[in-house]
């Protein structure tokens, strides 16, 4: 397939932002794959390895700077067949984040520049409106415009009260329902896609996301495997991020399930993904209410009388706790690295004196 850029999701604003390294003899590329830093990078040259730059290496202050599948990066692409080495990251214009793992103050990008999220959640013994919820969440405050995929429609007689259930939580974001094992039903996720176009696909293991990938190729090109009986979950198939082609349907990114998605810097999204609680809250009593136990609370009182679920809230109050929690533990991060600053600091100085004496 001869590739042009546009094919890979170029577009004029990252044209702009590349004009430099073009101006340096510096390739565009975009990262398909990506494996304990070492990449995957695709051209209309083809594909090819890349490594990181020991310079962008060295300026990177956490994971979150590091390339991430479906990131425009510039190159330089050595004959002979070697290696290729990124030399710098072009602005992202969305991006999908969590908390990474392991490292509750550290960011990791899951997928970057990415137009559409495909939400997936099945319609089995794992469907949980309040893990779609969150995803919503993240999706929003990604840039992307999120769609909510209700795989697995073969499984139930009647998918109107799963959607019912959805709806509340979506805030906006288009619901579709479907199942991978009936392949016309895909059809409707191509209507958001297009040439040059990128859509991600996100959720658990075992809700489908690898079935729907490989029917939107057109070919098993992606692993699946079946989920437990007991609880519908099931083992990660994919095991790394990773950017398909679609041809003309424009590009995919699949990524390796999540059995808990923690959330990264998600503060202007969190009051826009509850705006029906935001809306009540302009009823309380007290401008700083919580909505826990304060007395004229318009959100408790609607809670009371059916008219906010009490999930809803309960999802609420959480996130904001986790929210807050993040925010100290960044807090706390940064005063050991400012105290081991000052010390490296004080050091050297004293070191200096000493020598000038």
């Amino acid at each position: 397939m001869n590739l042009a850029l546009e094919d890979l999701g170029w577009s004029p604003r990252f044209a702009a932002a590349f004009e430099p390294h073009r101006v340096a003899g510096l390739a565009a590329a975009r990262v398909s794959l990506e494996h304990t830093h070492v990449y995957r990078v695709l051209s209309p040259e083809g594909e090819r390895l890349a490594r990181i730059a020991g310079r962008l290496r060295h300026e990177a202050s956490g994971r979150g700077d590091y390339p991430a599948v479906g990131d425009w990066v510039a190159i330089d692409a050595p004959g002979g067949g070697g290696d290729a080495r990124i030399r710098a990251i072009l602005p992202r214009f969305s991006h999908f984040s969590r908390r990474a793992a392991g490292n509750p103050t550290e960011e990791q990008v899951v997928a970057a520049n990415i137009d559409v999220v495909f939400l997936v959640s099945g319609l089995d013994q794992d469907f949980n409106p309040r893990r779609i919820e969150r995803y919503v969440l993240t999706a929003w405050d990604s840039g992307a415009s999120p769609v909510i995929v209700l795989n697995k429609a073969d499984l139930v007689e009647d998918v109107a009260p799963f959607v019912d259930e959805v709806t509340p939580v979506a805030q906006g974001a288009v619901i579709v329902t479907m199942s991978a094992k009936r392949p016309e039903s895909v059809e409707i996720l191509r209507e958001h896609l297009g040439r040059g176009r990128t859509a991600a696909l996100l959720g658990s293991s075992g809700v489908g996301k690898s079935s729907i990938a490989n029917a939107l190729i057109g070919e098993e090109r992606l692993r699946t495997r079946e989920v437990r009986e007991s609880d519908s979950r099931g083992r990660h198939t994919s095991s790394n991020r990773q950017l398909v082609l679609l041809g003309h349907d424009g590009i995919l990114i699949d990524t390796p399930g999540m059995r808990e998605l923690q959330l990264w810097d998600t503060g202007e999204a969190l009051a826009g993904a509850f705006g029906d609680i935001e809306t009540l809250a302009a009823g309380c009593r007290f401008r700083d209410c919580r909505h826990a136990a304060e007395p004229g609370c318009a959100v408790i009182a609607a809670v009371s009388d059916g008219t906010l679920a009490a999930g809803r809230l309960e999802s609420y109050h959480k996130l904001q706790q986790e929210q807050a929690f993040r925010a100290r533990q960044q807090d706390q991060r940064a005063q050991i690295e400012q105290k081991r600053r000052f010390k490296v600091l004080a050091k050297a100085y004293n070191k200096k004196v000493k020598e000038d004496r």
